[in-house]
């Protein structure tokens, strides 16, 4: 099973393009972080964020267009997407994406 869940906030605004008339595609960055604390021994273990690339497609995009914005709470589950490109240096980038299969938005609407 493929199957991711996160709940993060959206680090800026949202990336949507469409190509066919009706067809979008919206990307957004989330931060998930992970609170430090001190262990028994008295090591301390500092916050640690990582940052997600999310990809949302057809009416989730015109959703995300519409009401997400930067620092907006989200949470999402999606499935996990690998990839790799050459660049013009070839050099070989691995990528990995959340393909986002449902939202809801934990922030309240701005008035």
């Amino acid at each position: 099973m493929n199957k991711v869940m996160l709940i993060g906030i959206v680090t800026k605004e949202p990336d949507v393009r469409y190509f066919d008339v009706d067809q979008a595609v919206a990307k957004v960055r989330l931060a998930t972080k992970e609170r430090g604390y001190v262990a028994k021994n008295g090591t301390k273990v500092p916050d640690h964020t990582d940052w997600h690339s999310l990809v949302f497609f057809g009416s989730m995009a015109k959703i995300v267009e519409d009401h997400v914005h930067e620092g907006d709470k989200l949470y999402v589950e999606g499935r996990l997407r690998y990839s790799s490109y050459e660049d013009k240096a070839g050099t070989v980038h691995n990528q990995s994406e959340i393909m986002v299969e449902n939202m809801e938005l934990l922030t309240p609407k701005r008035q």
